[in-house]
C-alpha cells in the first residue's frame, strides 16, 4: 500500500512486486458454533507496522476498506507499530476510532508493538481508546439469543508471557472459542485445548514468495504455518499476511491481506 503512481503501480504488480490489498474471503465451518452465529462475519487484520512503510493516508484506506466489508466483528492479530519507530498517536487513534464493528473490536499485542516498556503501554492506550478490547491472557463472550461465542485473546508469544489457561478460565467446556494470537506456531499449544478456530498474523506470508517454492524465510513461531487456512487437529487456524511491511520495503508475490472470515454452523459429523 505504499503511495507510488499508477504506472509504476501497474507494472510492479505486473512483475509480482504488488502492494495493493488484497480481500481475502474464508468459509470456516465450526461444528460447536451456536446456530445463532451462523453466518457471523469477522474482519481480521494484522500486522500495520505503522510508520514504516505504511502511512496515515494508508490507514485511512485500509479502515474505509474495512468497514466496506460491514464486519460484524473486527480481530486485530498484532504489530499495530514497527519497533523503534515513532509514531503520532493524535493520527492513528482517530482512524481506529472510525472502524464500525457492532458486536466489538478485539486486539492482541505483537512482538513488535514489544520495543519498550512505553510504546507497549501507549500501543495499548491508543487501541483502547479507539474502542478495541485489548485481550491479554482473557476473553470477552458476546451474546445473541441467549447463545456465547468467546473471543479470547494472549499476549505475545515471543516477549510477553502467553497463558492460554488464564484466557479460557471461565469458558463452560462446550462454548466455542475464537483465540487471537499474533505467532501462528502457537496452535501447536493450542490444538491440545478446547479452541475452534484461532486467528493470527506475525508471517507476513514470508513477504517475499518465489513461484513453485514458496516463502523464502519467515520469522521466529511462524515456521509451521506460514499463511493461509490449515486443519490443526480438531481446531482452524488462519495465518493473515498482514497489510504492513517490515525491515524491507518489499512484497513479491505475497500481497497485503485482509481477510473476512464468515462462520458456519454444522453438525459435529461435518465439521473440518
Amino acid at each position: 500500500m505504499m503511495r507510488v503512481n499508477k504506472g509504476v503501480r501497474r507494472a510492479v504488480s505486473w512483475l509480482g512486486f504488488s502492494t495493493s490489498l488484497e480481500i481475502s474471503h474464508v468459509e470456516v465451518t465450526l461444528s460447536r458454533l451456536p446456530a445463532a452465529w451462523n453466518g457471523l462475519k469477522i474482519v481480521q487484520i494484522s500486522d500495520i507496522h505503522m510508520a514504516h512503510f505504511f502511512h496515515q493516508d494508508d490507514l485511512e484506506q485500509l479502515v474505509q476498506t474495512i468497514n466496506a466489508q460491514q464486519p460484524d466483528v473486527v480481530c486485530f492479530t498484532g504489530d499495530l507499530v514497527d519497533r523503534n519507530r515513532e509514531i503520532v498517536v493524535e493520527d492513528i487513534q482517530p482512524s481506529l476510532s472510525k472502524i464500525n464493528a457492532p458486536l466489538g473490536k478485539y486486539a492482541v499485542l505483537g512482538n513488535h508493538d514489544y520495543a519498550n516498556q512505553n510504546r507497549l503501554q501507549m500501543t495499548i492506550s491508543l487501541l483502547e481508546d479507539a474502542e478495541f478490547n485489548v485481550l491479554m491472557n482473557t476473553h470477552a463472550t458476546i451474546h445473541k439469543n441467549e447463545c456465547a461465542l468467546h473471543i479470547a485473546g494472549l499476549d505475545d508469544m515471543k516477549h510477553g508471557a502467553p497463558s492460554l489457561t488464564k484466557a479460557l478460565e471461565g469458558i463452560p467446556g462446550d462454548g466455542c472459542t475464537i483465540l487471537l494470537v499474533h505467532e501462528p506456531d502457537f496452535a501447536l499449544q493450542s490444538k491440545k485445548y478446547a479452541v475452534d478456530l484461532q486467528l493470527s498474523g506475525h508471517s507476513h506470508g514470508g513477504q517475499i514468495r518465489l513461484p513453485f517454492i514458496g516463502h523464502v524465510r519467515t520469522p521466529s513461531c511462524a515456521k509451521h504455518y506460514v499463511q493461509g487456512l490449515y486443519h490443526v487437529e480438531n481446531m482452524v487456524l488462519y495465518v493473515n499476511r498482514g497489510v504492513g511491511m517490515t525491515f524491507l520495503p518489499i512484497r513479491f508475490c505475497c500481497r497485503p491481506e485482509l481477510t473476512v472470515v464468515t462462520l458456519h454452523h454444522a453438525p459435529e459429523s461435518a465439521a473440518y
